[in-house]
């Protein structure tokens, strides 16, 4: 897939690195919302393997409070400037704002991810003149009140019909399914046990025709079921980030880079000798 003048091959599973550049985020909030802390963090991802660098300048925690369009741009141009100007790397924009998307871009941003799947006012419109790949994710509900009672009939099912109808509408907009991710929203509007069912059926994604994004580092689908805080989810996120290789991701948004390397280096040899 071309991201802005690199084409990564997605035949692949590959790391995306998430660079929070805000005061709230739910595991390292506050931690790198300093240009030179943001740096050396994304240097070191990087260093570690990350093929994409996730900047993101507004919470999507459970419970998070919108912020501004410009204060989400103070957050964010200046990191992805600084970015592209030292490294190597396709750097993702985490927004839903149609002028946040369009600005990034313009500094550099190579992938669009919004978990709100375009739907935002002037977003597709953005996204399409943008020309640029973009990731599509299912959320039920908004960041504030997402986890108060999820519910679904079927919750494999409305996931893949949602994303079917998103990739619709990006094709009629311009976007061609080719430069489409989609990602099931692991955490966005889905208790416990929908997380772990859609995880088991991942695979069924793959019908859609695009690459699957999974993101469940650090996420509370782990610390539930493990009774572990934040910063004790490394093992839970290890080995759901395996499973989700095992399902069909290519590609891993993960806040620990090296660790989650390791475990898709054992999980794609064992895969290949399971098919041989």
């Amino acid at each position: 897939m071309q991201f802005k003048n690199k084409f990564i091959d997605l035949t692949y599973p590959k790391i995306m690195g998430i660079l929070n550049v805000t005061p709230d985020s739910f595991s390292d909030g506050g931690s790198f919302n300093k240009l030179d802390n943001a740096l050396t963090h994304a240097e070191l991802m990087i260093a570690q393997g990350a093929d994409f660098i996730d900047v993101g300048g507004e919470s999507t925690r459970p419970g998070a409070r919108e912020v501004s369009t410009q204060q989400e741009l103070d957050r964010v141009i200046p990191i992805i400037e600084a970015i592209q100007q030292r490294f190597d790397t396709v750097v993702s924009i985490d927004t839903s704002k149609a002028q946040v998307m369009q600005d990034a871009v313009k500094a550099g941003a190579g992938l669009i991810n919004d978990v709100r799947a375009l739907q935002l006012e002037g977003a597709l419109t953005a996204a399409a003149n943008a020309k640029v790949p973009v990731c599509l994710m299912h959320m039920q509900g908004q960041p504030k009140g997402m986890q108060n009672n999820p519910n679904y009939q079927d919750v494999m099912g409305e996931v893949n019909g949602f994303l079917q109808s998103r990739i619709e509408a990006c094709n009629q907009a311009g976007i061609a399914t080719e430069h489409i991710i989609v990602d099931p929203g692991f955490g966005f509007g889905k208790s416990l046990e929908h997380n772990y069912q859609l995880l088991a059926q991942l695979n069924e994604l793959s019908s859609l025709g695009c690459a699957i994004l999974s993101g469940t580092s650090r996420k509370s689908m782990l610390g539930n079921l493990l009774n572990r805080g934040v910063e004790q989810r490394l093992a839970g996120s290890i080995v759901t980030a395996g499973l989700a290789v095992q399902m069909g991701a290519k590609i891993l948004r993960v806040h620990d880079v090296k660790e989650t390397l390791d475990a898709i280096k054992i999980t794609t040899l064992v895969e290949a000798y399971r098919k041989k």
